[in-house]
This record gives C-alpha cells, sequence and structure tokens, in this order.
C-alpha cells in the first residue's frame, strides 16, 4: 500500500473522497502553499524545495561580518528535508509552550498539510481599518503583547507579521509559518530584539491612531519580554539609527514602501528607547 495513503488515513475525520482530493493535491506539486477543501474543511499544503535559496542569504552573512551585526546573519540554510524537520521541531516547541500553533497533519519528504488557523490577523485587520480603527489598533497591540508573552517563554518567531498571526479566541493569538530559526544564527536576546523590531516595520505602518498605538504596543511587549532582549534591541538601534539620515535622503527621490516602514519603525524605537542625542537635548533646551 502506498505510505503516503496510510499516513493520510490517520488524518482524524477523513473520508475517501478527502484521502483523494488531497493525495491528488500533493502529486501535482504546483503552488508552494496551497488551501485544499476537504469535508470536514479546509487543510494547508505546505512545498519545501521549490524555490532556490535566495543570493542575498550571502550577502546577508557578509553585511554581519563586515559591520559585526549579528542580527543581520540570515537563518542557516537548509535541503527540504532538513526545513521541514526544523518547522516540525519548532511548532512541537511552540506548542509545548503553550503557545497556539497550527497541527502537523502529514508530513513527506517535500510538504507539509497542516491545519487551517483562520481567521489570520491580516484578514482581520482588513475587515476592521476602515469600520473600526480602535479595534484594528487594539488587535496590533494585541500582537505586541503575545510577542512579548512568547519572548518571555524563551522563543522567538523569526519574521513576525501580521499574516503569519492567527485569532485563536477571544483573548489569543497564534503563531504559523515557522522557517525561519534565527536563535541558530544569533543569541537568542537578539533574535528576540530583531522580532520586534521586524513587527513595528509592519505595525507603525498599519496603525490607524498613529504614536498612541505604537506606544501601547511597545509596552505591551516589554511587559513580558526578558530585559535582555530590550538591551539588544537598544544596541540594534544604535547601529540602525546611522542609516536614517541616508534613508530619508534616499526617500526624497523615491520613497517606497520598504523604505517607509524602515523609517517609521526605526524612528520611532529610537525615539522610545534611546536618550536623546547631545544635539537634540540642547535643541529641546532651547524650545523650552
Amino acid at each position: 500500500m502506498d505510505g503516503r495513503l496510510t499516513a493520510l488515513e490517520t488524518i482524524p475525520n477523513m473520508t475517501d473522497g478527502d484521502i483523494e482530493t488531497l493525495l491528488a493535491a500533493l502529486t501535482r506539486e504546483t503552488r508552494r502553499v496551497e488551501r485544499v477543501e476537504l469535508s470536514f474543511g479546509a487543510v494547508w499544503i505546505k512545498r519545501y524545495g521549490t524555490e532556490r535559496p535566495p543570493v542575498w542569504t550571502k550577502a546577508q552573512t557578509a553585511l554581519a561580518g563586515l559591520f559585526g551585526q549579528p542580527f543581520l546573519r540570515p537563518s542557516p540554510y537548509l535541503d527540504s528535508k532538513g526545513m521541514i524537520a526544523r518547522e516540525i521541531r519548532r511548532i512541537e516547541t511552540f506548542a509545548e509552550k503553550g503557545v497556539p500553533v497550527p497541527q502537523v497533519l502529514y508530513s513527506s519528504g517535500s510538504a507539509l498539510v497542516l491545519s487551517d488557523v483562520a481567521p489570520t490577523v491580516t484578514a482581520r485587520l482588513d475587515m476592521l481599518r476602515d469600520t473600526d480603527p480602535a479595534g484594528h489598533d487594539a488587535l496590533l497591540v494585541a500582537c505586541a503583547a503575545h510577542l512579548g508573552a512568547l519572548h518571555g517563554k524563551g522563543l522567538c518567531h523569526g519574521r513576525p507579521h501580521p499574516r503569519d498571526f492567527f485569532v485563536a479566541g477571544e483573548r489569543r493569538i497564534g503563531f504559523m509559518d515557522f522557517e525561519e530559526e534565527p536563535e541558530a544564527a544569533m543569541p537568542l536576546a537578539t533574535a528576540q530584539a530583531r522580532d520586534l523590531w521586524l513587527l513595528f516595520l509592519q505595525l507603525t505602518d498599519r496603525a490607524r491612531l498613529g504614536k498612541a498605538t505604537a506606544d501601547k504596543a511597545y509596552a505591551a511587549w516589554r511587559t513580558n519580554a526578558p530585559s535582555a532582549a530590550e538591551a539588544e534591541l537598544a544596541a540594534m538601534l544604535r547601529f540602525l539609527g546611522k542609516f536614517l539620515s541616508p534613508t530619508q535622503l534616499i526617500g526624497r527621490v523615491h520613497m517606497g514602501s520598504d523604505l517607509r516602514r524602515f523609517l517609521a519603525a526605526t524612528r520611532y524605537l529610537s525615539e522610545a528607547l534611546l536618550p536623546p542625542r547631545p544635539a537634540d537635548a540642547s535643541k529641546a533646551g532651547k524650545d523650552d
């Protein structure tokens, strides 16, 4: 008997028709991520080994060494089997710590089948953006709070983004997409600081109520986040702050979305965490 067929039969609530549908989807191997509707609901197929390793990962490693900045290092590159093993291991680790995550329903040498965890935070934000700005921003603050709680448990996500968070009940945020493992390339506290900065790239850009939301989100994160992560964040920001002025000059010619997010997040976090530079302090004194 086909080993895949035997394994698929162990997925709860599967009918013969479901097995046929899912087996066909696994065999055609088209899109990297595919949603498949079955009799009991949707599942997600996530395929590995369909993309070449990004060229810029080597550049990241070189830049990290050149500048002496561990947070620039990419996660170690693995083949498809290694990527699957890493994702399963990380899902299990998060689950053991009580963090809501998708369930692994099936795995092969090139794909995972995961349970559906809709709605994603991105989908919920899109619904609230124009109809309920306060609710929209409260969800952003919740993302920061749960990321801080995650860090407090000795974990990090790797590339936190609202599309990789999901609503897991009235007061809980879950996490998915565990391909990255930055703590394998840098100290855990550095990886956690990088997590927060990456989240704020999205948060400061999306917040409907501006700085007030960013203030609440940062306070919510640091409530449970380790002090070591905040110290590493300060060190990161001192380095990134060197690029704010040049980036602003580039932005006068062309302000793309990535550039806008970098400026907004790095400027906000620097102002929130770092003491003002002497020149800024003296200017503030004159203004007073």
